[in-house]
């Protein structure tokens, strides 16, 4: 039998195409992963690049920025905020100042009711005046007293000399008794003339020694001060201040140039000694407490050059500072309540340490801060020639108002006149009107004298 063809047997031109099939697919894939594979390469060449010159550009920052400043916006403006607190208790009768408003060293804020503190002023002015006058009868006493006492020896010469008359004539007519010439009545009279004449002596020289002891006595309470200065009239002295001041506290002034803020009194309050009525602000002088790391601060010193600049103006304007002080330990040691790190759940917490920037006052003048305004700050630390930590001692005080001491030389004017007055010794204007002779008079013009030593010493300040 004859075979069969096959008809799943390939043909010849099955076969080319079977070839050209094969040709076609084996151009195709050497075409299309030829094209993939560059695109890799061109972008790892890329990535490569990029990772180049970022490590070029981490190190140029390192070497020009990070190793040469260190910077933090972890900073804040600070200011001296005065509180006005009231010395003596009382009810307020008038507020002068509200918040915002900018008040001098000196200008009153707040009043309160000095009907109290008045009556309290005029019985301790009456007390001194009192006092004065009673010094001045002591001193006079010594004068008398010593008058007395010449008497008291006058009289004891004039009986010691009766006495001795006695015992004369006594001593002449004892003899003449057993002659006759005496009779024996005349011998007895005279003996008690004699012993009368004794006891006169004797009572004598008791009340000079009585008199002498009283003008020691007197002497003791007078000698090596004057009138001035004797203890009585400097305890009286010394409560007519005590009541001078409390009168003239029931007048609360600023005791610094500022603004006011936080003001919480209101009218008819009754406010206690200590409690807070408002504040004042000084932002002529303000700093900038920036807390840095504390990986941070092993190249910080005092003294080096500080650049900042404030969130509310941008960064177009640039403020100009110094390293002041760093501070003696991190916010959280001197927190209210202290963290508790010995205990088992403990996460490490970088703690920051606040640094006192003081800043050019000619920027501040020119572009003013408020109290709490966030600032990013940049220290130049490449001079490293200052100290961590402050060595010297301050001299001088770092804040200081002279304000109160006006008050304080208004009383001692008060004080002179009042003794003057009573000592007789009228000087002055306020002598030639009788101003500091009544106790009125006195309180009333308490409030001008004060005015005008609290005007002197806020143009002082």
């Amino acid at each position: 039998m004859s075979a069969k063809p096959d008809n799943n047997t390939s043909t010849t031109p099955a076969a080319a195409g079977s070839n050209g099939s094969g040709t076609g697919n084996g151009n195709g894939n050497g075409n299309g992963n030829g094209k993939p594979n560059g695109q890799r390469k061109k972008g790892l060449a890329l990535i490569a690049a990029a990772v180049i010159v970022g490590g070029i550009g981490y190190g140029g920052y390192q070497w020009l920025v990070s190793s040469r400043y260190e910077e933090t916006d972890n900073a804040y403006v600070q200011a001296n905020v005065v509180q006005i607190t009231p010395l003596v208790g009382g009810t307020v009768r008038a507020v002068y100042a509200d918040d915002t408003d900018y008040v001098k060293a000196g200008q009153k804020l707040v009043s309160l009711d000095p009907a109290d503190a008045r009556v309290a002023l005029e019985q301790a002015q009456a007390q001194l005046a009192q006092t004065v006058r009673e010094v001045r009868t002591l001193f006079a006493n010594n004068s008398s007293l010593a008058a007395q006492v010449q008497v008291r020896q006058a009289e004891q010469q004039r009986a010691q000399s009766e006495m001795a008359r006695l015992q004369a004539d006594l001593a002449r007519r004892q003899p003449l008794l057993a002659t006759g010439a005496v009779s024996k009545e005349e011998l007895d009279h005279t003996q008690a003339q004699l012993t009368a004449a004794r006891a006169a002596y004797t009572a004598s020289q008791s009340a000079m020694l009585a008199a002498q002891e009283q003008l020691q006595s007197n002497q003791a309470l007078t000698d090596g001060v004057d009138v001035e200065q004797h203890p009585n009239v400097q305890r009286a002295a010394a409560r007519f201040r005590e009541a001078f001041l409390a009168y003239q506290r029931a007048d609360l002034v600023a005791p610094v140039d500022g603004w006011v803020a936080r003001r919480s009194v209101q009218l008819g309050q009754r406010v206690a000694a200590g409690s807070p009525l408002m504040a004042v602000v000084g932002l002529q002088q303000v700093w900038v407490d920036a807390n840095f790391k504390e990986s941070q601060l092993a190249k910080l010193r005092i003294g080096q050059p500080v650049t900042l600049e404030a969130d509310v103006y941008g960064k177009k304007t640039e403020y100009h500072g110094t390293v002041q002080g760093l501070g003696a330990g991190t916010g959280a040691a001197f927190a209210l309540l202290p963290a508790q790190n010995a205990t088992g759940n403990w996460i490490k917490v970088v703690q920051r340490v606040p640094v006192r920037i003081a800043l050019d006052p000619k920027d501040v003048a020119e572009h003013p801060l408020r109290v709490g305004l966030s600032m990013d700050v940049q220290v130049d630390i490449r001079n490293q020639d200052g100290k961590t930590l402050a060595q010297g001692q301050r001299q001088a005080p770092a804040l200081t108002t002279n304000i109160f001491d006006a008050q304080e030389r208004a009383a001692d004017d008060q004080v002179n006149q009042i003794i003057a007055a009573n000592l007789g010794k009228k000087t002055g204007k306020s002598m030639k009107s009788g101003a500091a002779a009544t106790p009125k008079t006195a309180a009333k013009t308490t409030a001008k004298t004060t005015a005008q030593h609290t005007a002197a010493a806020g143009a002082h300040a």
